[in-house]
């Protein structure tokens, strides 16, 4: 079943209409980038997306329907405004009724949109730090046990877990079995999903939501081809009826009053493309990647799919990741993310034979490296927290070489790309052994409270 696309259908009527434009956008749909006259605004007939009620609520009923939530929102923002709407939804008013500041239990890679979240909505966290040591900040691996432990010597119960999964590197988390964890203690489970939006068209779903959560963000453009900003807030059946506040205002809260319909038009596409089949087309490009790990590997590279999120290529090299990523790019080959031990790359179903032939000649052009160890990356420390993160972010600041800030309040993330673990989150004192991380992460100034 080929399912309707009508904020798409509209638009181009629309363009075809002749209509003199006597209304926003100032480009009045003539042709400079070369998409203007696709581009229209909050004109009678195209609905408004936070006020949802014709083509944009009819696009995300066909998108509810394709992903099984109970609702699935459109988000033109991406994934952070739909991390703050989640919170803002989650933590209700139980805590503010009792004048208390909401508590969240966080796995501590998180995007630095879940901290702006934080501060501004007051909510504290508690943090679950990574359980082993590893090759990148990327990484929080967090299993269900350590979240027992953890909520078992907790003073005060959590609204909710959140976690990262997939992470930069393709981790996920056993979410099925942390839900069981959530339901049992009465906290909602909140998943940053910004790199699997494709997890529910495999073969067996691994999205979130079919996994147990309560809500998540999928970053559509990371993953599926829509444009950037593209992002969905997916809400399950069973949580749905029991929010107290609408998730459209939620999400208009923290986004603009004037969301692009450029954005919505490809979202509205992809319904179409995923009833007609593109869902095959995912698990065909899964295959492939898979593939071209097994021949990377066979010239003696360290490659491999993580598992649970199959369109990721993760090459590890002891020369270091950001020496091959520059080799790479030379060669006419641009990865997502580079660090000191990996290069990731993000592909899909839109890469042709002839891109995964290209990174494997030329791959095999720079030649694996020698067998060798990796070096781990310096242990993570817990930070003592002396101020709220809303204090620390909305206080006066000032930028000082990293150096010169022991003892100093951490006011801005210390971190070294999104979602990741922060050496230091804002409102924690930065210590001699912060200060030594900080260093080794190449990382030489630091925003602190004033």
């Amino acid at each position: 079943m080929s399912l309707t696309t009508p904020i798409c259908d509209f638009v181009g009527r629309y363009k075809d209409s002749g209509t003199v434009r006597a209304h926003m956008p100032g480009h009045k749909g003539r042709l400079f980038l070369g998409c203007e006259d696709i581009d229209i605004t909050e004109i009678k007939g195209a609905d408004a997306l936070y006020e949802a009620e014709g083509i944009i609520a009819e696009s995300e009923r066909n998108a509810s329907f394709i992903f099984g939530s109970g609702h699935t929102y459109y988000s033109t923002e991406g994934s952070s405004q739909c991390i703050k709407a989640m919170l803002f939804l989650a933590m209700g008013q139980q805590h503010r009724e009792k004048g208390e500041r909401p508590l969240i239990l966080a796995a501590r890679n998180v995007h630095k949109a879940f901290v702006h979240a934080c501060a501004l909505l007051d909510i504290d966290v508690e943090w679950l730090m990574p359980e082993a040591e590893g090759l990148s900040v990327c990484s929080c691996p967090i299993s269900a046990n350590s979240i027992r432990k953890k909520l078992a010597v907790l003073e005060k119960r959590p609204f909710a877990l959140y976690l990262t999964s997939p992470d930069y590197l393709g981790g996920t988390a056993d979410l099925a079995g942390i839900s069981e964890i959530c339901r049992g203690s009465g906290m909602l489970l909140l998943v940053d999903n910004a790199h699997g939006a494709y997890l529910k068209f495999l073969e067996k779903s691994r999205h979130p939501l079919d996994m147990g959560a309560d809500m998540c963000c999928d970053s559509a453009h990371k993953t599926l081809p829509a444009l950037t900003g593209a992002a969905y807030l997916q809400v399950s059946k069973d949580i749905l009826p029991q929010l107290n506040r609408d998730p459209r205002q939620a999400l208009g809260m923290f986004g603009s009053t004037s969301p692009s319909y450029l954005i919505l038009q490809s979202l509205d596409l992809f319904n179409r493309l995923i009833s007609e089949g593109y869902d095959e087309k995912i698990r065909q490009a899964a295959q492939k990647i898979t593939k071209l790990a097994e021949r990377l590997s066979e010239l003696g590279f360290d490659a491999g799919c993580p598992e649970g999120d199959p369109l990721k290529l993760v090459v590890r090299d002891v020369r270091g990741g950001i020496w091959l990523a520059q080799r790479l790019r030379e060669k006419g080959i641009e990865v997502e993310f580079a660090d000191s031990a990996a290069v990731v790359m993000m592909l899909s179903p839109a890469n042709s034979d002839d891109d995964f032939e290209k990174i494997y000649a030329s791959l095999k052009d720079i030649g694996a490296a020698e067998k060798g160890e990796f070096a781990l990356l310096p242990a993570l420390t817990r930070p003592e927290r002396v101020m709220t993160i809303r204090e620390a972010v909305f206080a006066a600041g000032e930028t000082i070489p990293v150096t010169e800030a022991e003892g100093r309040i951490c006011a801005a993330l210390t971190i070294s790309c999104p979602p990741a673990v922060p050496i230091a989150v804002s409102g924690e004192k930065i210590t001699e052994e912060e200060i030594k991380i900080l260093l080794a992460y190449g990382i030489d100034r630091v925003d602190v409270v004033k």
